[in-house]
């Protein structure tokens, strides 16, 4: 980075009632960066379900609140520009980085925050958002092409550039961005509506330093830092296992018919340091399920799941990132090789966390989630009208959540908690299509003590001729249980023609032409059950069939609640049959996959009516890229890194033997 005054961090003590009245500004801010861009914006990917993410950071680039984690320090080492009072800069290319977006319809925008004179002015911290576009060009409206095997073929990828220098628009970079994207209004208002919600942050930030000085509000941020890295160390000593756990599962399939893939992580800590090792990952596939993974956004993930998991009080900050040690391998799915497709990444993103689940649950697993839907399923549907005008919408589907330790999983949630539904008012009023139906599917949540969360039903009827694209997973493999737990049902796509003719569609396709009739039914996963489902009490099964979210039969054959038909507990049969069922399966797995892997392949087109996916070749180029860098790599850090290596590669040997 060019040089810039930064504030220096005061060593100065804070008290309490200060620090208290400054975080809860600085939560408040970050709730008002969402609020001015939900106001503002005009796409509905962002107005209405709230694809975008916020950030305010100290001078030095460390996330205070926020979402993502930060990666400015990481963008700012490649910036060889100046940075000054009213600069705006925007970017939306995840290899030039880092990943701190994960595909090129995510717009990055950052924007330093000075305080002072224009000749005393200092940095004192950074605004940031970044927010989904729904089109940046390319060849499929949406530039979200499932058959992808490049970056190049995803759409427009921006570098940093300042959007805005000293406060004035650079016109021909807008004009540049805007002529290569199918909706160019949508797009300027929508980075315009990010750019505003970080100057909100902006203006807050300079109110904190006028209220209370610019030594206590900076004091502040690193007295919630500092809170944040003591209560992370308490998690990582009460709940990581010092001996190495591994746990892995699948993404079904890349969208070009290869498939499953492998992410496999292995955890552990020495003392109150922290290790995640993607090691045994398979290589990056040829179709855009690619993840390129920003190792300060996995520290963020892995710091928010244990914070909500075992002590949701925690602020979320960057504080904790030096206790946590990540190794994500070159070349594989989320580290992968440069110009690998990266836009059906959200598959390996929700995956990931049941991964670390998974392999958090070998140390806790009264304190962890069975797996969810594992994904974040898409609706995409373009065409031109009646009048000649060209229309695209972009809806993100739920599903199951997995059930917990707190309760049962949410029915047709997302992934992400401040996620929302696209109202169906909205997508009748501004969209040629039809919302038939919208439910919860009966059964498809895993029994537990804890329910998974049911899958839900979505049917649309077109009533203009385009094309729709799917993107889904969790077709193949079932969400699994833990602890007793079931597994959950497996999502489908059914295309029902106005002749009646039925077609099983993949969950991931595109160009799939669609006429004033045609109907989508789009059903989503359920969540894995938690703990035995004979343990549930026989009156929570009992208002889940009343509610329509588990039959009578399910109730009977996973539950052991027989019920009248009036849908009484028959008290007598319910006991007898919950003794027979405890006595006929024996002991309980610690984890229920469903059937295994191979057998799920042998029977995959008579159970789901799709072709099984065929064994992922890798790559050549990419293993070439990796090799190189890896020889390389040795070469320069000689015998240190050689060390460190075979430290982590014994004691995950150590835990495979074990």
């Amino acid at each position: 980075m060019a040089p810039v005054k930064l504030a220096a961090m005061p060593q100065i003590d804070i008290d309490p009632v200060t620090l208290d009245i400054i975080e809860n500004a600085l939560k408040n801010m970050r709730y008002e960066m969402d609020a001015v861009l939900y106001r503002t914006a005009m796409s509905p990917v962002i107005r209405e379900q709230h694809d975008q993410f916020p950030m305010v950071t100290d001078p030095h680039g460390r996330m205070i609140v926020g979402q993502f984690g930060s990666y400015i320090a990481g963008l700012m080492e490649r910036w060889d520009q100046s940075i000054e009072p009213g600069d705006v800069i925007m970017l939306s290319d995840p290899y030039l980085c880092g990943g701190a977006i994960s595909h090129v319809n995510d717009l990055l925008v950052l924007l330093p925050i000075f305080y002072g004179a224009d000749d005393t002015a200092e940095l004192v911290g950074w605004a940031s958002m970044f927010g989904h576009m729904q089109d940046v060009g390319g060849p499929l409206p949406g530039s979200l092409p499932t058959g992808a095997t490049t970056i190049f073929g995803e759409g427009l990828r921006l570098p940093p550039v300042k959007i805005f220098e000293r406060g004035k628009l650079n016109r021909a970079v807008l004009d540049i961005m805007l002529n290569n994207v199918r909706q160019p209004e949508m797009n300027r208002a929508d980075l315009m509506a990010i750019a505003a919600s970080c100057r909100t942050a902006e203006k807050r930030v300079v109110e904190l330093c006028d209220r209370f000085g610019k030594d206590a509000y900076l004091a502040a941020c690193q007295a919630l830092l500092d809170r944040t890295y003591r209560a992370m160390q308490q998690l990582i000593v009460q709940n990581l296992p010092e001996t190495p756990q591994d746990f892995e599962d699948y993404i079904d399939d890349d969208g070009l018919g290869n498939g499953p893939y492998k992410m496999k992580l292995t955890i552990w800590r020495e003392g109150d340091q922290a290790y995640f090792d993607w090691s045994g990952t398979d290589p990056q596939a040829l179709g855009p399920i690619n993840f390129y993974l920003n190792d300060s956004m996995f520290r963020m993930f892995i710091g928010v799941y244990l914070i909500m998991v075992f002590d949701p009080q925690i602020l979320f900050n960057d504080g904790f990132y030096n206790l946590l040690h990540v190794n994500l391998p070159k070349g594989s799915l989320i580290q992968p090789e440069f110009p690998a497709a990266l836009g059906c990444r959200t598959h390996a993103l929700t995956r990931l966390f049941d991964v670390l689940g998974g392999a958090l649950a070998k140390k806790a697993p009264e304190f962890t989630t069975a797996a969810g839907y594992g994904t974040s399923p898409y609706l995409l549907y373009s065409g031109y009208d009646d009048n000649g005008e060209f229309f695209y919408l972009m809806e993100i589907t739920y599903g199951g959540i997995p059930g917990r330790p707190i309760g049962d999983g949410m029915d047709g949630h997302s992934w992400w908690p401040l996620f929302t539904n696209i109202p169906t008012e909205y997508l009748e009023s501004y969209y040629p299509i039809r919302i038939d139906a919208y439910s919860s599917i009966m059964d498809s949540g895993g029994a537990g003590m804890h329910r998974g969360g049911n899958g839900i039903e979505k049917v649309y009827t077109f009533l203009e001729p385009g094309e729709i694209s799917i993107h889904d997973d969790r077709w193949l493999t079932p969400p699994w249980g833990i602890l007793g737990g079931a597994t959950g049902m497996r999502s489908t796509k059914l295309l029902r023609r106005a002749d009646g003719t039925i077609t099983v569609l993949p969950s991931k396709c595109d160009r799939i032409e669609v006429f004033p009739g045609d109907q989508l039914v789009y059903r989503t996963a359920g969540g894995g059950g938690w703990k035995d489902p004979l343990v549930r009490p026989a009156e929570a099964v009992q208002r889940d069939v009343r509610y329509g979210l588990v039959s009578r039969e399910k109730a009977a054959s996973d539950y052991g609640v027989v019920l009248t038909d009036t849908l009484d507990i028959d008290r007598a049969a319910t006991d007898a049959a919950r003794a027979e069922f405890a006595a006929a399966r024996g002991g309980i797995k610690d984890f229920d996959y469903g059937p295994a892997l191979s057998e799920l392949l042998e029977t995959a087109e008579a159970q789901t009516g799709l072709p099984a996916p065929k064994a992922p070749q890798p790559l050549k180029w990419a293993v070439a890229k990796a090799t190189r860098r890896a020889a390389a790599s040795a070469t320069t850090n000689g015998a240190t890194k050689q060390r460190s290596l075979v430290t982590r590669d014994e004691a995950i040997e150590a835990a495979s033997q074990a």
